[in-house]
């Protein structure tokens, strides 16, 4: 099993050292690092589908006739290790390898050009359990780091590399390298995750596969509801409801002013809408009629609601004075992570960049004179999108993020408007004696997104024009003195809600 090191939460002798692949190159300056995380590859039955499987081989068919000077660090979460309930240990390993054969082949290809350097994740923490892990991977050209946390040089700096659940108190593992460590994540996606794996093929259409998409996990009774409502209920049982549902506030309204018009305060808009549908004949009676009933069923919601929201509003003062849930199911995106980078810039000075995963949210921020980089996921992420009238579930609109994050020294007098081949030739070019910058970037990987498959009519007609357009983070430049990070304009604009 592979030493601990620093986890990223400061502790004072956490300090990582600098850790560097064994190859015969002694300058690693210029070494141009590639980064991605959070992959969740394989799981039980539904969950063994990878549905980026394309573009990752060829990312890494591109890694493997680079001719620069690279490294791929994968961040974590390679594996859903989690995720299989059938099998133990390293017997996981040979699932993999027999499920995915082409992608351990290219494993192998990739690193035989650049090194591959795998660290643990929380899915995937098994990794840093077994040491027959390490020697496996090895045949196919991974080498696998049993630990929280390595450092990398780049230029003048380095770069810090965690996946980012030892942040999170939900999936921190206390007992890092115990294969029987069970924080509350394990428990979840061992009885809900693998479960949805198990279970999806049976719905109307394999949707529940996409639990893992689910960010924050607070919306999984939400995402459930909507897809129930989207996808399995029976289509004449939709359809009836659509009406009501889009015309509940309408009734609402009218329900209010219908009780000011039988007790004899304002009668005038009651009347002015019978006049109004009166001038349509049978269709108007009908819309009428429809309205009675939407206004008659509103009515008794609304009346019954305002009981229940103060009864709701007195339950959930009781529930946070005993402090029942004082811990939220999931982690703040940036906070803790922002507070780990300042540690660790502090306690190593020459380390400007804090790089990790397991949130699922791309994200790039300055820190502290230093850069809070988050890698994103390769999983299908989900945009919430709630209906604009009436009461209808929100649609979960799908989308892809594939990236790679780019971490590279170059030269200061470089533009920063310069594309990376040009950039890398720069850098070869330069005197040696002139400081370096590092630059910090997305590679976006293009994926169609799977609405058009994936959302029912119904749904697609309810988000029509408010689409998601995901965007990543712009490029950023981390100056040689490392106090001060300077975004570079023009590349990407920053991150959409989710």
């Amino acid at each position: 099993m592979g030493t601990e090191s620093d986890d990223g939460d400061g502790d004072e002798d956490g300090g990582t050292d600098i850790e560097t692949p064994a190859d015969d190159d002694t300058d690693r300056d210029d070494r141009v690092y590639y980064v991605i995380s959070d992959l969740h590859i394989g799981g039980d039955e539904q969950l063994e589908e990878i549905e980026f499987l394309d573009e990752l081989l060829a990312f890494l068919q591109r890694l493997e006739e680079t001719d620069e000077n690279a490294e791929l660090v994968i961040n974590g979460d390679a594996f859903g290790l989690w995720e299989f309930t059938t099998v133990e240990g390293v017997e996981k390993f040979d699932v993999l390898e027999e499920t995915y054969p082409e992608l351990f082949e290219q494993f192998r290809a990739t690193g035989a050009n650049i090194p591959i350097t795998l660290i643990p994740g929380n899915h995937d923490h098994e990794l840093a359990a077994y040491d027959e892990f390490v020697e496996r991977f090895a045949e196919y050209n991974v080498d696998l780091v049993q630990e929280k946390s390595i450092t990398r040089p780049v230029g003048e700096q380095a770069i810090h590399f965690e996946h980012g659940h030892q942040q999170d108190p939900n999936n921190r593992i206390e007992d890092w390298g115990n294969p029987h460590a069970t924080p509350l994540g394990y428990y979840y996606n061992t009885l809900v995750t693998s479960r949805a794996g198990q279970l999806s093929n049976r719905g109307r259409y394999n949707w529940l596969k996409d639990v893992q998409a689910v960010t924050p996990t607070e919306r999984m009774p939400i995402w459930l509801f909507s897809k129930y409502f989207y996808r399995e209920m029976n289509p004449l049982i939709r359809y009836s409801l659509v009406p009501f549902l889009l015309l509940f506030n309408i009734s609402a309204l009218l329900a209010v002013l219908s009780g000011l018009h039988l007790a004899g305060i304002w009668t005038l808009p009651v009347e002015q809408t019978t006049s109004f549908l009166s001038q349509f004949g049978t269709a108007g009676t009908a819309a009428w009629f429809l309205l009675l009933l939407n206004v008659g069923i509103a009515g008794m919601l609304v009346l019954i609601g305002i009981p229940l929201y103060f009864i709701r509003r007195d339950i959930r003062k009781t529930i946070n004075r005993f402090g029942v849930f004082e811990t939220e199911l999931t982690v703040d995106p940036t906070e803790s992570y922002e507070e780990a980078a300042r540690a660790c810039f502090d306690s190593e000075p020459e380390t400007t960049i804090f790089c990790f995963g397991h949130t699922h949210r791309p994200m790039l921020k300055e820190v502290d004179g230093g850069v809070l980089v988050n890698t994103g996921t390769w999983l299908k992420r989900l945009h919430r999108r709630d209906g604009i009238i009436g009461i209808l579930p929100p649609v979960f609109y799908p989308s892809y993020q594939l990236a790679a994050v780019r971490i590279a020294a170059e030269p200061a007098s470089t533009d920063a408007a310069t594309s990376d081949s040009a950039a890398t030739a720069a850098t070869d070019a330069a005197d040696e004696t002139e400081p370096s910058r590092v630059t910090v970037g997305f590679e976006q990987i293009t994926k169609p997104s799977p609405a058009s498959e994936e959302l029912t009519r119904t749904e697609r007609f309810f988000t029509v024009g408010r689409e998601p357009e995901p965007d990543l983070p712009e490029r950023h430049v981390v100056d040689p003195s490392g106090q001060h990070v300077e975004p570079v304009a023009e590349l990407i604009s920053t991150p959409a809600d989710d």
